[in-house]
């Protein structure tokens, strides 16, 4: 076991594209890092970093105290687990679960009660002489994390290692990573691009996007607090609703697509400084509220829009409302986050709700539950408590 720490941690291409800039970061000693990101955000370049099978272009990289840049693969005393199984083809899978041992010349007996105990507790002991081609995919992912995790590596780097299995085996299969990894205490990397994957393994969740580090916390903090706009919309089932509105001058109303929501409380922190000015509005789709139809409302508590879209999502209904304001455009993101030109405001509702794409709603928004960003840079201004 090992506490991993990357300082200021650069990989440059050789044709000048960057992969990662500048990345600070401590896993510690047992933890599971789940890091995510869009893809070409530096996830897997910075396992391959820590494997050694790029070299670091500038910065260090210490597992359990040693710088190891300049260590090769072999040295390092970590596992990977790939997004293909990578399995030998030629070998069984017993053969597979040795190989390792045997190439750091592990005595025999402890080679054999090492994989048997491995295979016991990933469930392949039955599978142990069988080439690769004859087993599923989620067996021969299971025999490929025994490979790895047979050899009580320092630190154990999972990269996107249940994307092939379909959903029901994926979330077996990372319930059992995840009580596997817990009862080694193994210091553990696991790159996805399921944030909600993520947010169910990760003791912290690091955010990267185009090689660098949005943000490093725990899932309920990143949920809760999101540093910017990009980690706001990118961290939840769907992300956070981000509309363009302004804070009256008086500081006692939100202004949003020629409506009014009171502002709950008085701006305070870096907030003080934008009544009268624009802002982003970000809502998360629990605070939204469809009031039904004839039902008194609050006008400063409710907004009048369009349903876009419903999803059936087993017990609630996804309920994308339009909003007549420009879709917001997240600094650096690929594309505006609306539907069209329009912003869109999405409610999880039950999923009885009679509810039909086109027709006017009124939804009530919880007003104490609202996050605000600067319209310009992106940045936090001021989360709920």
């Amino acid at each position: 076991m090992a506490e991993l720490r990357f300082e200021e941690v650069s990989r440059v291409h050789p044709d000048g594209s960057v992969a990662l800039a500048q990345l600070s970061l401590h896993v510690r000693n047992g933890e599971v890092l789940a890091m995510v990101g869009p893809s070409g955000s530096g996830k897997s370049t910075t396992l391959r970093l820590v494997a050694g099978l790029e070299p670091v272009t500038s910065g260090t990289i210490s597992i359990g105290g040693r710088v190891v840049n300049r260590l090769p693969p072999h040295e390092r005393n970590v596992a990977m687990v790939f997004e293909g199984d990578s399995l030998y083809p030629h070998l069984t899978a017993g053969d597979n679960l040795r190989f390792g041992l045997e190439m750091g010349r592990v005595p025999k007996p402890e080679i054999d009660l090492r994989v048997q105990a491995e295979s016991r507790v990933l469930g392949v002991a039955r599978l142990l002489g069988r080439l690769p081609r004859t087993l599923s995919a989620g067996q021969r992912q299971r025999v490929a994390v025994g490979r790895a995790t047979v050899r009580m590596p320092a630190a154990f780097l999972l990269d996107e290692p249940l994307t092939h299995l379909d959903a029901a085996r994926r979330d077996r299969l990372r319930t059992e990573l995840t009580t596997l990894q817990r009862g080694m205490g193994v210091t553990t990397v696991w790159v996805t691009h399921d944030q909600a994957q993520a947010m169910a393994i990760g003791d912290r969740i690091a955010v990267l996007r185009r090689g660098r580090l949005e943000q490093v916390d725990t899932p309920r903090a990143l949920y809760r607090r999101p540093a910017n706009t990009f980690v706001a919309s990118f961290i939840g089932t769907p992300g956070m609703s981000l509309l363009p509105a302004a804070i009256a001058p008086d500081g006692a109303r939100i202004a949003v697509a020629g409506q009014h929501l009171r502002f709950p409380g008085t701006p305070a922190g870096h907030l003080r400084r934008y009544p009268g000015r624009p802002v982003v509005l970000g809502v998360r789709p629990e605070h939204v509220r469809l009031v039904p139809p004839g039902a008194a409302s609050d006008d400063l508590r409710t907004l009048r829009l369009t349903v876009a879209r419903v999803e059936h999502l087993g017990p609630e209904l996804g309920v994308a409302c339009a909003v007549d304001v420009p879709a917001v455009a997240v600094p650096d993101a690929d594309e505006p986050l609306g539907l069209g030109d329009s912003a869109m405001l999405y409610a999880r509702v039950p999923a009885r709700t009679d509810v039909r794409r086109g027709e006017p709603i009124e939804v009530e928004i919880q007003a104490n539950e609202l996050s605000f960003f600067d319209p310009d840079t992106g940045a936090a201004l001021w989360h709920p408590a």
